[in-house]
């Protein structure tokens, strides 16, 4: 009889740090093998293949990395915050969010600088659309955790492509045209108001908009499915672990990016400033016509007329099948319409042949870079480092490192070498990293000595066993460690090793990790 006494203590002491695990506080504390940050950070990364900031770094490379270290805040503080942002959208706040709001504010620092800088010219666009809808503008901040606002994002895994992500049933289900010649996906304000029609059918279904927002994400189907597992309850931080993973995290990035957009001067952040045309209008026609027409008879860049029709798989605008939008400075509107004919007539055969037609190489996920003129050099993985430090400390893109050395993820090995190409200019300077201490090497980006986390792990299991250990180091957190070793999840490796608090491994703590298959 006790001991039943004792099981129902323990299962109602459970339960009363669950339900306190969904409540607003400085002390909250849920589990954290939710907190995925790699499609943030590869949406971010993946911005530097925009034309415009390309042109913006292009004469200022140094820009990204001329910074202060990040800031962080009391809870207190982020709670304070959030509650003075104006919505109508109910804005919670917990440790999930706040390991969020660093992703941006201080992990992903470079990059959400350019994002910034791309918010002037995608913000309002997207904030008229949603009125005319009869949307919050909040819902805004979906497409910066959708796309990063990159209007050619494409998630490898699913396909979904553009600013609002849409895959392609979903696509075609709210009428735009995706085939060899158009992908409307692309297309950031026929893409908005497919977006807006899709959140419009989601809230006559949930009448709660961050349901909507998770629902967005993961689909209707899957929303149902865990609110009917939740007991038919209906708050969204209720159902939370009954979502799929990736949905878990939806709305604390939502909440993040609202958060950082809006706080991001108390983090002495400052945008990049994109020379985006603000003033453009859009013309339609109804005859065939190649971007590349209008750049050699107009003397426009090709790259910036790709920038602004998107959609454009190969460059081909296909009035002649039905009429087709073309987006130009507004400038430049008056002479367009005037060589009209000029333009269309101009080296036809070619330009018009579509048998000939190649797509934009801006369709992939990531284009790397072009290596022709620059200078190889070699840097030795050495204890501390990780893939975000190298990049720093070179002045190059996380995903360029990726490509340029066949790496999966972000893992690397101590005393592993790492192909780098830089600017000739730079070379000399740049040999030098290889034989810097790590405090030379924060200090020449302008940074503290202070490692946030190791690069990969430390392996002393014989080849054969069935796990790994780890050894914490110095900044580490459970996170951390997790994403190192990409088999496995926060709960597994809490339970493993017996460890009831997350917050409180040691530094020098060895854990035993389970081995990847592939390893």
């Amino acid at each position: 009889m006790m001991k039943k006494i004792r099981i129902l203590m323990v299962l109602f002491l459970l339960a009363t740090q669950l339900a306190g695990a969904f409540t607003v506080s400085d002390t909250i504390i849920i589990q954290q093998d939710d907190i995925n940050s790699q499609k943030i950070s590869t949406d971010l990364d993946s911005l530097v293949n925009d034309w415009y900031v390309k042109k913006a770094l292009e004469n200022n490379p140094w820009i990204l990395y001329d910074d202060t270290t990040g800031i962080q805040y009391p809870d207190s503080v982020y709670t304070s915050r959030i509650a003075k942002i104006n919505s109508i959208i109910k804005l919670n706040y917990n440790n999930i969010i706040r390991n969020h709001i660093h992703v941006y504010t201080i992990k992903k620092r470079p990059q959400f600088k350019v994002m910034l800088g791309l918010k002037d010219y995608y913000f309002p666009m997207i904030e008229d659309v949603f009125d005319y809808y009869g949307l919050p503008v909040e819902l805004k901040y979906m497409a910066v955790i959708e796309s990063a606002l990159n209007p050619n994002a494409v998630n490898r895994r699913s396909g979904a492509t553009g600013l609002w992500q849409f895959i392609y049933s979903t696509g075609r289900s709210y009428g735009l045209t995706i085939n060899s010649i158009v992908d409307e996906r692309r297309d950031p304000v026929k893409a908005t108001h497919a977006a807006a029609r899709y959140i419009r059918d989601l809230y006559d279904i949930y009448k709660d908009w961050i349901l909507v927002i998770a629902a967005y994400n993961c689909g209707p189907g899957n929303v149902n499915k865990a609110i009917r597992r939740s007991g038919n309850r209906k708050d969204y931080w209720q159902i939370y672990y009954r979502l799929p993973r990736e949905t878990r995290g939806y709305i604390p990035q939502f909440i993040a990016a609202a958060y950082a957009i809006n706080y991001y001067p108390e983090h002495n952040i400052q945008p990049v400033p994109i020379d985006f045309p603000i003033a453009t209008d859009t013309i339609m026609l109804n005859k065939d016509i190649h971007l590349t027409q209008i750049s050699e008879v107009m003397g426009l860049s090709l790259g910036e007329l790709r920038a602004l029709n998107p959609q454009y798989r190969t460059g081909l605008v296909p009035g002649s099948t039905k009429p087709s939008s073309l987006t130009l400075p507004l400038n430049h509107l008056g002479n367009f319409i005037d060589m009209n004919d000029t333009i269309s007539s101009y080296k036809s055969e070619i330009y018009l042949d579509k048998a000939t037609l190649i797509a934009d190489p801006a369709r992939a996920a990531f284009v790397p870079p072009d290596i022709k003129g620059k200078t190889k050099l070699l840097y030795t993985v050495k204890e501390g480092d990780n893939l975000g430090f190298i990049s720093e400390w070179y002045h190059v893109g996380l995903s360029d490192l990726r490509y340029w050395n066949n790496i999966y993820r972000n893992t690397i090995r101590i005393g592993q070498e790492i192909v780098i190409y830089v600017d000739p200019a730079n070379a000399e300077n740049y040999s030098r990293i290889n034989s810097m201490s790590f405090a030379e090497k924060q200090a020449s980006i302008g940074k503290t000595a202070v490692p946030v986390s190791p690069v990969a792990p430390v392996l002393t299991s014989e080849p054969d066993s069935e796990y790994v250990t780890h050894v914490v180091r110095s900044g580490d957190t459970i996170w951390d460690i997790v994403k190192m070793y990409g088999n496995v999840t926060t709960t597994e490796v809490l339970t493993l090793n017996n460890i009831t608090d997350p917050q409180k491994i040691k530094v020098g703590q060895v854990l035993k990790i389970k081995k990847r298959v592939d390893s």
